[in-house]
């Protein structure tokens, strides 16, 4: 991709606007998708989201300020979107949030977009009983193979916190596996 802030430019002019944001779509719709996807584990949840996510970097793409790259804005807008989402349709199904992700996770043999195993299915239920925070950052590190950095400037958390996150998870999750 071009110069970032000359990309962003060709976003935000009308005249290069439909293709640059073709372009965008082109570099970030698999990376978003598969964020998301790890945050919902619904596929047909996860392009929900991802649509909105893109409506809302076309949206507000003009209050951009720079102070971050463009794809942790991104990410922060999907992650931020995907938690909302998930917040939103467990209230509407009168569940709490756990509830929600553990009754999705059961769903997950009959989704045919997941083709994990039961090993998966295991690590998925340990993910659960983390605390949000430490989701996101296992997710993002394990998962996603985002280095830290990134991961600060999208969830706008030090280095070090996310790392005594991730540590805390990753001990977490193998007491769940080795207990269950």
């Amino acid at each position: 991709m071009t110069d970032e802030k000359e990309f962003i430019a060709q976003l935000l002019n009308p005249k290069t606007q439909n293709a640059a944001f073709q372009i965008l779509l082109s570099q970030y719709q698999k990376p978003l998708y598969s964020h998301i996807r790890n945050i919902v584990l619904n596929h047909d949840d996860a392009d929900d989201v991802l649509q909105n996510t893109f409506v809302k970097v076309f949206q507000y793409l003009k209050n951009f300020k720079g102070e971050s790259k463009l794809f942790s804005w991104m990410y922060r807008i999907a992650t931020n979107e995907a938690l909302t989402f998930l917040s939103q349709k467990a209230k509407l199904n009168g569940l709490t949030s756990e509830a929600l992700q553990n009754k999705t996770i059961d769903n997950l043999k009959a989704d045919t977009y997941f083709d994990g195993d039961e090993i998966q299915i295991k690590l998925q239920k340990a993910l659960v009983t983390l605390p949000e925070k430490q989701q996101l950052v296992f997710k993002m590190k394990y998962f996603e193979e985002l280095k830290y950095e990134e991961i600060s400037e999208i969830l706008g958390t030090s280095v070090g916190a996310l790392k005594a996150s991730y540590h805390h998870a990753v001990k977490k999750i193998e007491l769940y596996v080795t207990s269950n």
